[in-house]
């Protein structure tokens, strides 16, 4: 398996060898989407960035380690755009009701109809034939929202023993019953108060399971 040779670079070249890192992971992010991991060849990626197939192993080592930077890009832009979230709306002091519900509509308006989640979603969907490597670095969105739920519980808002389990059992009840809808909606006919009333409808359930009683 190849690794990237290590060099000693001036700023300039620093920045030329940025940009081209950064032009390789847009080829190969539009690649691995339309056509899936094992259907994308480090050629085909090379070429449509317009650099060596010797270029793209300088700076990646192989195919696997070059998906899974791919991946890291967009899971990190999707990690700010919740943590700028969690950090706006759910903050102390506000009703927790609508905090929750600012808090899911500003992902139903910014994270879910941006180009970046679609990538992230269908990442995630052709990485099942990618081969996993332990320990990786990149945070989870999730993780984000575990901490905030951990930070409510401690503050006597919520009764919460496993955040992680929150989280999921939250996500369920909100944007995955949104996607879901959108999914089985090819027609698009989906419109804005369904949606609000999937997201209301799913903030009650998990308050009503989870909310300390005053």
């Amino acid at each position: 398996m190849a690794t990237p040779r290590p060099t000693w670079q001036t700023p300039g070249r620093r920045r030329q060898a940025e940009a081209k890192r950064a032009v390789i992971l847009d080829a190969a992010e539009e690649l691995f989407v339309s056509s899936g991991y094992e259907l994308t060849s480090v050629d085909a990626i090379a070429a449509r960035a317009g650099v060596s197939k010797r270029t793209v192993y300088d700076h990646f080592g192989d195919k696997q380690s070059l998906f899974r930077s791919v991946l890291a890009r967009v899971n990190d832009a999707l990690v700010a755009t919740v943590r700028a979230a969690t950090e706006q709306e759910l903050t102390d002091g506000r009703d927790l009701r609508d905090a929750l519900l600012a808090f899911i509509q500003r992902l139903m308006t910014e994270a879910i109809p941006s180009s970046t989640y679609a990538t992230f979603r269908r990442l995630n969907a052709r990485a099942a034939s990618v081969p996993r490597q332990p320990g990786g670095s990149s945070e989870e969105p999730e993780r984000v929202l575990e901490e905030r739920f951990a930070q409510l519980a401690a503050n006597g808002e919520l009764e919460v023993s496993d955040p992680r389990r929150a989280v999921q059992h939250f996500s369920i009840l909100t944007m995955r019953l949104v996607l879901d809808a959108i999914d089985q909606d090819p027609a698009g006919s989906l419109d804005r108060p369904e949606i609000k009333e999937i997201v209301t409808d799913g903030v009650d359930a998990f308050l009503r399971a989870y909310r300390r009683p005053r």
